[in-house]
């Protein structure tokens, strides 16, 4: 990758630029091949007055393909700041993905008008996919796809291109009168075949199909292990629904990334880097309200033990050790199991070997980490009694930890919460208040 090509060094180019160059510069980005989803992470760097006129300054066949790459504050803080008339000419330029991608965004008001104001077609395939639930694949599918009859030769099937002006890149659906799916070819095969081959003999053999009600989980899968560029989608009648391809894929695994990055700190993943001051306090104080009750339970854990940490200070010393070894413990495990459960490996037939194994690894890990702080304890207090007590809190801890790290995530599927989102929270807050319950409560009853 040369430097002009590089997104930090343009971001970093376009940042010291004159407001009279940088137009000029972006759009000499854009003609070197900078994609939408370049130029909106370009823009998302910047503060909102300059982001929009940067935007404005855009070729006009870009803003929707930007907008819609953007994220979902990011887009609106444009949107809100358009006139009138601006926003109609370019609620008028959606098709029917984009306004997907928008509807859970955006006002109703501007929604509706949106619908107003798509051309028909678009209001059409936007109504179908509207019927498929955000976690189903047919909602976010591509359904202008290239079709063909599959009964017919290579002679017709050019002519048949040749009218409806298809992509020779692309790849081609066979289809019957009843747009039931039939098969798939290669644009490449009909150009290279005689004109009396039929289009079902240059079919690909073994095309998988996905379903319209598949989780978005299970068509990434699908297309991981699949060869094809784009997969048919079907309904359950075999009609063909659209397909979805590569990139499809990428940004949705890029969605769930970006969502678990975020997870436990009250920031959504579309939240706008340069937000209003007011509105970015807003949506973060909640989450910060629920880890001040978390933190307070804690701290009402400790204070039943104000005694003995008043007797024995060094106690309070310890403490952060006690429950840091049984948070990165449990951590691990936890880490493991959201991994095996987006893959789909953990089933019940599995899980209790895997709490077995878990547990023998914490327990063994426990008693190797825990002999080391236990004899670190004892020498700095002098105590070998205080030093027993952190050798048994610690293991203690860390097996609870890796037994939480195991149950939470399952039992958090049970009740349809992600475990990426809500177990880092729960898993810290658990192991925090057995470790001081075991370090304190036992210390309470031997010292006292």
């Amino acid at each position: 990758m040369s430097e002009s090509q590089d997104l930090s060094y343009q971001i970093k180019l376009l940042s010291v630029t004159n407001e009279q160059e940088q137009s000029s510069i972006l759009n000499t980005f854009i003609e070197e091949g900078l994609e939408s989803g370049s130029i909106a992470l370009i823009l998302e760097a910047f503060p909102i007055e300059v982001r929009i006129r940067l935007w404005r300054a855009l070729p006009l066949e870009l803003h929707i393909e930007v907008l819609t790459e953007m994220r979902s504050d990011v887009r609106f803080s444009i949107i809100d700041s358009l006139s009138k008339i601006e926003l109609k000419l370019t609620l008028a330029k959606l098709d029917n993905l984009s306004l997907i991608e928008w509807a859970d965004s955006l006002p109703e008001e501007i929604i509706n008008e949106a619908i107003r104001l798509i051309e028909q077609t678009e209001l059409e395939l936007y109504d179908q996919a509207s019927q498929f639930e955000e976690d189903e694949l047919g909602r976010w599918a591509e359904r202008k796809v290239a079709t063909l009859p599959f009964n017919i030769n290579v002679e017709k099937a050019r002519l048949l291109m040749h009218r409806y002006n298809y992509d020779i890149r692309r790849q081609v659906y066979l289809i019957n009168h009843r747009k039931q799916f039939k098969g798939v070819i290669n644009c490449c095969e009909i150009f290279l075949n005689e004109d009396d081959v039929s289009l079902m003999d240059l079919a690909i053999s073994n095309i998988t199909t996905l379903h319209g009600k598949l989780s978005l989980q299970e068509a990434i899968e699908a297309l991981e292990y699949n060869s094809l560029p784009a997969l048919p989608m079907i309904d359950d009648n075999q009609i063909l629904i659209g397909e979805v391809n590569w990139q499809f894929a990428l940004n949705t695994q890029r969605q769930i990334y970006e969502t678990r990055l975020v997870a436990g700190t009250g920031v959504n993943k579309g939240a706008d880097l340069f937000a209003p001051v007011l509105k970015s306090v807003k949506k973060r104080s909640v989450w910060l309200g629920v880890n001040l009750l978390a933190a307070m339970l804690v701290a009402s854990t400790i204070s039943l033990f104000d005694d003995v940490i008043e007797q024995v200070v060094v106690l309070a010393v310890m403490m952060p050790v006690v429950a840091s070894m049984g948070g990165v413990s449990g951590s691990q495990t936890l880490t493991m199991v959201v991994r095996a459960m987006a893959l789909n490996q953990i089933v019940p037939g599995n899980r209790l070997v895997l709490l077995k194994n878990e547990l023998s690894i914490g327990v063994i890990n426990g008693l190797f980490w825990a002999s080391i702080a236990g004899g670190i304890s004892a020498l700095y207090s002098q105590s070998i009694l205080l030093g027993g007590i952190t050798l048994f809190a610690i293991v203690v801890n860390m097996s609870s930890s890796v037994l939480c790290g195991v149950l939470i995530p399952i039992v958090l599927r049970k009740f349809n919460l992600d475990p990426a989102l809500a177990g880092s929270m729960v898993l810290t807050t658990t192991c925090d208040i057995v470790g001081f319950f075991a370090f304190l409560g036992t210390a309470s009853l031997i010292l006292l």
